[in-house]
């Protein structure tokens, strides 16, 4: 049986998380155009998401 796949997505303040493939994205989140398994996509917010404070308290920070 294959793995469920999953879509690495992000917000409007800039936090990723995944989602399951083929299902509609809720409202706010977007497709980041990374997909695999469970696996693969955490560990490529691990890569990308370095920062994990929400855009808005970065930006008010600064």
């Amino acid at each position: 049986m294959a793995e469920p796949r999953f879509l690495v997505v992000r917000n409007d303040e800039e936090q990723y998380s995944i989602w399951p493939a083929g299902r509609d994205l809720p409202a706010g989140w977007y497709d980041m155009g990374f997909a695999g398994t469970r696996e693969e996509c955490l560990a490529h917010i691990d890569t990308v998401w370095t920062d994990m404070r929400p855009r808005s308290v970065r930006e008010s920070a600064s």
